[in-house]
């Protein structure tokens, strides 16, 4: 198994950090075929191959991702997918 660990420091109030996660897991359900659902403050992610979770906290963002056989050739591209997306939306 090939794991992603993406932590973003933000200083975004919690529903504008919260706002940004949920327009990050849009994009990459949109890309990347991934189902996702809300936990209190924690998004988890699940398809086919991949399963994680996005959990936010007052001053960082923090995506786990876990990639089975057949997704570890595209993880320099998910991975830099998520990091693009995190810079998009916490901007200082």
């Amino acid at each position: 198994m090939s794991v992603i660990e993406v932590h973003r420091a933000h200083r975004l109030d919690h529903a504008h950090a919260r706002e940004a996660a949920e327009s990050i897991a849009r994009d990459l359900s949109r890309q990347f075929d991934v189902d996702y659902r809300w936990e209190g403050d924690v998004m988890r992610f699940k398809r086919t191959g991949v399963k994680g979770q996005l959990n936010i906290t007052a001053d960082d963002i923090h995506v786990h991702l876990e990639l089975g056989m057949l997704l570890r050739p595209f993880k320099a591209r998910i991975e830099q997918e998520i990091h693009h997306q995190l810079d998009q939306v916490v901007q200082d």
